[in-house]
């Protein structure tokens, strides 16, 4: 009984002494809360981030709110690529193939956020010293050291470091990914997980840097001193434009699928692809809404700019089909979605409903031409139309952003943008595009013939004509 007793007031003894010794320590006044709390609503800066540093570190917190949204967003730009993309590019090739593009889908999500964790985060996205200045970042994150729960306010106020990495990771995943929709039933699996580990390095890493970097060359928004001033809301440049012309010079420097031109190559099934691509637009709200990186009314207004443009696109694209071919085919249907989410894409942020449907309108129309008109054309063999659609339709959307940018939806641009928003800003965009499409070439031609010289880039004649379900991987897509 004395021990219990001895062992109590040992208890209430430090436990007086603890609430004294916090009772000593700074707390925030009414004032720094009310700021905070305004702050938050906001998505600005702390009110108590001037105050004393023990205060700021009592609530130098994540906001639940804007991380909720964030890791709902992460979660939606990865459905894009599992299942979605997987989903609508193996609908699309034949049935020998089918699991084949599902293996690379998920081979490169594997293999991509293991780079991202190595060095990839730390090269885009750290701040401080570059090792090529505007272009490429340094190591400071590397094993994502330092990445931890409370937020990076170089990119969010109220968003955990965590979670700002695992949402950008997610795109990471996806812009390789587009690019096997140009090469399919054709790469030999090895020669693609190469071509990715490689092209990530040299171009998307990079291209990332420069684009959303906090000190990147091509970062007009938040960075004053970028040589080029362009702006890209969620990955015109980045994500479609590089993915997209890498994706024809690939293409091109493999040939053409055994039999192209003169057996009929359909898609397996439209059912599968119109299910992959309903994916894709659910998932693409986390893609370009959740790029406002915090619930507020910049991302509410690229969830509607994303509706807008993406529906009006998809019936635009039908109906020129119902016009010149007498028919609209869900293809066509399909098809015109994934543009109009492509060419909205780097504008959602940036423009207002009028905007929008300009974007859709030609986001039905330019894509269209590109895809039934340019590749018979030229003759080149772009299997599922990743140039037709991720190419011309983010090299479009990036243009089209210069000209429909308003600060009205948004008034970052006004920080180190008003001079030229609504005025010059199409040239800092035609800048941009330019570095990227020969970042994209000038790699991609690079790096496909190291591959080329290391493990071969295509199957064999045989493998080829077997498909590459059975003997890639060894399994059968479907059995009868």
């Amino acid at each position: 009984m004395r021990y219990l007793s001895g062992l109590l007031l040992a208890v209430l003894f430090f436990s007086f002494a603890g609430l004294t010794l916090a009772q000593d320590k700074a707390e925030p006044s009414l004032d720094q809360r009310v700021a905070d709390l305004e702050a938050y609503i906001n998505n600005t800066a702390r009110g108590s981030d001037s105050a004393d540093a023990e205060v700021s570190s009592k609530v130098g917190v994540p906001g639940p709110g804007h991380n909720a949204w964030m890791m709902a967003s992460s979660a939606l730009v990865l459905f894009m690529t599992l299942p979605g993309l997987a989903l609508f590019y193996g609908g699309l090739v034949r049935s020998k193939n089918v699991l084949s593009v599902l293996a690379q889908c998920l081979g490169i999500a594997g293999l991509v956020s293991i780079l991202w964790y190595v060095a990839g985060y730390s090269i885009v996205f750290a701040d401080g010293d570059d090792i090529i200045k505007g272009v490429f970042g340094n190591l400071k994150f590397a094993f994502l050291r330092g990445v931890d729960s409370n937020p990076n306010t170089n990119y969010a106020y109220w968003v955990s470091h965590n979670v700002f990495s695992m949402y950008q990771l997610m795109f990471a995943i996806i812009t390789p990914a587009l690019i096997i929709g140009a090469i399919a039933e054709r790469m030999k699996y090895s020669a693609i997980l190469l071509f990715v580990g490689l092209w990530m390095f040299v171009v998307y890493f990079p291209l990332a840097h420069m684009v959303w970097g906090i000190n990147g060359m091509m970062n007009g928004v938040w960075n004053a001193g970028a040589a080029i001033k362009a702006i890209d809301f969620a990955g015109g440049t980045v994500v479609h434009m590089s993915s997209g012309w890498s994706a024809l010079i690939l293409c091109l420097l493999l040939g053409k699928r055994l039999g192209f031109g003169k057996e009929p190559m359909p898609p397996h099934s439209m059912v599968m692809c119109m299910i992959g691509t309903g994916m894709l637009w659910v998932g693409w709200y986390g893609f370009n809404a959740g790029s406002a990186v915090a619930a507020d009314g910049i991302a509410a207004n690229a969830f509607m700019t994303t509706t807008l443009a993406t529906a009006i696109a998809s019936f635009t694209w039908a109906m020129l089909e119902y016009i010149f071919k007498g028919k609209p085919s869900i293809l066509g249907f399909c098809s015109g979605a994934v543009a109009g989410l492509v060419v909205i894409t780097p504008a959602c942020g940036f423009v207002n409903s009028c905007g929008a449907v300009t974007i859709g309108l030609l986001a039905g129309l330019i894509p269209f031409l590109a895809c039934t008109k340019l590749k018979h054309w030229f003759g080149y063999d772009d299997a599922l139309d990743t140039f037709g659609v991720h190419a011309v339709g983010g090299t479009l959307g990036a243009l089209l952003t210069g000209f429909l940018a308003t600060a009205d939806v948004n008034a970052n641009l006004l920080m180190n943008l008003k001079d030229i928003v609504g005025n010059t800003l199409w040239i800092e965009q035609l800048k941009a595009m330019g570095i990227t499409i020969v970042l994209a070439v000038v790699g991609t031609t690079v790096i496909a013939f190291i591959v080329r010289a290391l493990v071969g880039l295509r199957p064999t004649v045989e493998v080829e004509q077997q498909g590459l379900d059975l003997t890639e991987h060894g399994e059968a897509g479907y059995s009868y």
